[in-house]
C-alpha cells in the first residue's frame, strides 16, 4: 500500500512540476554589465516570433540605450503604495496572474518590497507568478546571493542587505551569465552608461574597482559552472557522479562561526549538487538554562539561515560531540562532515588528541571525508 502512494505522489509531483512556469535568470557580477538590456532584446525577439511576453516590473535607471528598448513592448501597470507618505510603485503579482501572459520580465531579483506587500521579497512573488504556470525571465546581481554575502563584504567591505536565498537559483531553469571584462565595465562608467555624471567619481573610487570587479566577476562565472554542472548531472543520468554527496555541517553556539561554517558548506552543496545539514549538538554546559539568552537567540537565526539556504538542521542533545556526530553521519549517510578551525568553541574538546583521532579514524573507515573550514 505503501508503494502505491509513493508511486502516486511520485506521478503528482510530475504534474504539478509540469504546471510550473519556467525560470530563467540572467546573472552578472556588478550592475551596468547589461542585464536589463538583454532581458529587454530578448523581449522583443519573443514578441516577433509571436510569444505573448509583457513587462512586470523594469528598472532601466535611465539608462539611454536601455530605456530605447522599452518602446513596443507591452507594459503591465504597476501598483501603487503610498508608505510614509509617499506614493511608491511595485510588482502587481496578481495583475499579471490574471492576465496571464506566456511570459513576464521581472526585473531586480533581489528587491524588498514596500512594507505592507503581500510577500516581503520579490523573489517570492517571482515563485507565485511561476506556480500560477507563467514563465518569468529576471536578473540579479551576485553580491545579492546569500551564501556568498561574507564573500562580498570581504572583497567590497559593503555588507550587501538585500540577498536571495540560494535555492532560488537552483529552481531556475537557465542561468545565463552577463560577462564584462573589468576594463568595459570601468569604460562603460566613464561613459556615463551606468550613473549620471554626479555619481561617478564615488563609484570609481568605491565599489568599481578593477581589483573588485575581477573578484566578483570569478564569482559570477564560478556560479553559473556550477549551475550548468548541476543542470547536466540532473537531465544527463549517465554523467552522475558514483556517489550523491550528503554534507553535514557542524556548528556550535558560537554566532559568528557558524553563521561562516553554514555559509561555505552551503557553497559547498551547491557545488557539488548536494543535500547538505546543519548538525547542532546541546552539551548540558550549553542547555537551554545555561546559555545567555542573546546566544539563544542567535543560534535560531543561524538555524533559519540554514534552512533558507536549503538545509535540514538537527538538533541533540548528547555529552559527548562525537558520538552525536558519528551518529548522524551514519543515520543520514553522510559523504561529508564540515566542521570549524580548532579554536572554535564545538571542537575544544573534539580536537583534543584522543577524541580528534577517533572521529578521523571512524569517518576514514566509512569513507567520509571530513573538511576543516576556515
Amino acid at each position: 500500500m505503501e508503494q502505491k502512494n509513493n508511486n502516486a505522489q511520485h506521478f503528482l509531483d510530475l504534474i504539478q512540476k509540469s504546471r510550473k512556469g519556467k525560470f530563467k535568470i540572467y546573472i552578472g557580477m556588478s550592475a551596468g554589465v547589461g542585464k536589463t538590456f538583454r532581458m529587454l532584446q530578448e523581449a522583443h525577439s519573443l514578441l516577433k516570433n509571436g510569444i505573448d511576453v509583457k513587462i512586470g516590473y523594469i528598472e532601466t535607471h535611465m539608462r539611454k540605450e536601455t530605456h530605447e528598448l522599452l518602446a513596443g513592448l507591452p507594459i503591465i501597470p504597476r501598483r501603487t503604495i503610498f508608505y510614509k507618505g509617499k506614493e511608491l510603485e511595485e510588482l502587481d503579482v496578481q495583475a499579471i496572474i490574471n492576465l496571464r501572459p506566456e511570459v513576464v520580465i521581472v526585473d531586480e531579483l533581489a528587491h524588498t518590497n514596500v512594507e505592507g506587500s503581500k510577500n516581503e521579497k520579490r523573489w517570492q512573488d517571482v515563485l507565485e507568478i511561476l506556480d500560477a504556470g507563467i514563465n518569468v525571465i529576471s536578473a540579479v546581481n551576485i553580491q545579492h546571493i546569500e551564501s556568498l554575502n561574507e564573500d562580498v563584504k570581504r572583497i567590497t567591505n559593503i555588507d550587501v542587505q538585500e540577498r536571495i536565498p540560494d535555492n532560488v537559483l537552483r529552481l531556475a531553469d537557465e542561468v545565463v551569465n552577463i560577462d564584462l571584462t573589468s576594463e568595459d565595465l570601468i569604460a562603460r562608467l566613464k561613459e556615463g552608461k551606468i550613473y549620471t555624471p554626479d555619481k561617478i567619481q564615488t563609484a570609481l573610487a568605491n565599489f568599481f574597482k578593477s581589483e573588485q570587479i575581477l573578484q566578483l566577476r570569478e564569482l559570477a562565472l564560478k556560479e553559473v559552472a556550477s549551475q550548468v554542472v548541476r543542470k547536466v548531472e540532473n537531465e544527463v543520468p549517465n554523467l552522475h557522479a558514483l556517489r550523491h554527496e550528503k554534507l553535514l555541517a557542524c556548528i556550535s553556539s558560537n554566532e559568528k562561526t557558524a553563521k561562516i561554517i553554514i555559509r561555505k558548506a552551503a557553497r559547498l552543496a551547491s557545488y557539488y549538487n548536494g543535500s547538505w545539514h546543519v548538525l547542532y549538538v546541546e552539551t548540558p554546559k550549553e542547555s537551554s538554562n545555561r546559555i545567555a539568552l542573546d546566544k539563544q537567540r542567535h543560534l535560531i537565526n543561524n538555524f533559519k539561515l540554514a534552512v533558507q539556504l536549503g538545509a535540514e538542521v538537527i538538533k541533540l542533545e548528547n555529552s559527548n560531540i562525537t558520538d552525536a556526530i558519528l551518529k548522524t553521519v551514519e543515520e543520514k549517510q553522510i559523504t561529508t562532515v564540515c566542521i570549524g578551525k580548532p579554536h572554535f568553541n564545538l571542537f575544544k574538546v573534539i580536537l583534543s588528541t584522543t577524541i580528534f583521532r577517533r572521529l578521523l579514524n571512524k569517518l576514514s573507515l566509512s569513507n567520509v571525508d571530513l573538511v576543516i573550514l576556515s
